[in-house]
């Protein structure tokens, strides 16, 4: 008697031990995720603080690009307002302030003078340096609620999870199709460069300039070369009529 009450004693204290850490883990982890979580509100903030410094400079060179400018205003708005919001409130702002800004990029494109304005350059190199901080960031955040997520689905974990009252996480997901899309590649003609034509092949007998030259005596007829059919017929070695098969039309 005095065994079985030691093994249930035992058994009751090492399932005490196990709860008592499962439940620690579940506090640590969801503490990192929002730990990792003010370290991206950080940069958001900091991105907040570049983006109308900016437009400034891009609207003192391209005025009339008024509505790129407004638009990239109000949504900068719209995604300091949801703050509060969840995780994926958030990103689904943060994906339509980018696309606003990727766009108003594109735009200045078209103007050199800003592409060589110091003031522009240096601003810009901060917007990347800060997106790439929010990109390592996101990263870093979306594999602790990952981790978090599994647990409070995966058994034993779940029933600590389920008594405490643990909820999942949200994710920091890219929602930008542009930047989530694949790379489209066109290989173009082979032999030539992509995006570029490949020159014409050039017929025996037929210089650059598209005139014919006659045949020199004594040249010999090369092999292969076409023979007979005027100029507008049918090319040598296509079907005839009489074969049961449609001229070639070209």
């Amino acid at each position: 008697m005095t065994f079985v009450i030691i093994a249930i004693v035992v058994i009751v204290v090492i399932l005490a031990i196990a709860l008592i850490t499962s439940y620690n883990r579940f506090v640590k982890q969801r503490n990192l995720i929002q730990e990792s979580w003010r370290q991206i509100d950080v940069e958001l903030h900091r991105r907040y603080d570049l983006i109308p410094n900016l437009v400034e400079t891009v609207r003192a060179f391209a005025a009339h690009e008024r509505h790129v400018f407004e638009e990239v205003a109000r949504l900068r708005t719209q995604a300091v307002n949801v703050q509060g919001a969840t995780p994926e409130q958030r990103a689904a702002a943060e994906g339509e302030l980018s696309g606003a800004l990727r766009q108003m990029m594109i735009s200045v494109e078209a103007y050199p003078q800003v592409q060589s304005n110091q003031n522009f350059l240096g601003l810009q190199r901060e917007l990347i340096d800060t997106e790439d901080r929010i990109a390592a960031g996101r990263r870093f955040y979306n594999a602790n609620v990952g981790d978090y997520n599994t647990r409070i689905e995966a058994f034993p974990s779940n029933v600590v999870a389920n008594s405490f009252k643990f909820d999942k996480a949200g994710y920091f997901e890219v929602k930008d199709e542009s930047v989530r899309a694949v790379p489209q590649v066109s290989f173009g003609t082979i032999g030539s460069v992509s995006g570029e034509q490949a020159p014409p092949q050039m017929q025996p007998g037929v210089q650059s300039s598209g005139q014919i030259q006659p045949p020199l005596p004594g040249d010999q007829p090369q092999y292969g070369a076409p023979q007979g059919p005027p100029v507008g017929g049918p090319p040598a070695g296509s079907p005839s009529p009489q074969d049961g098969q449609p001229p070639f039309t070209g």
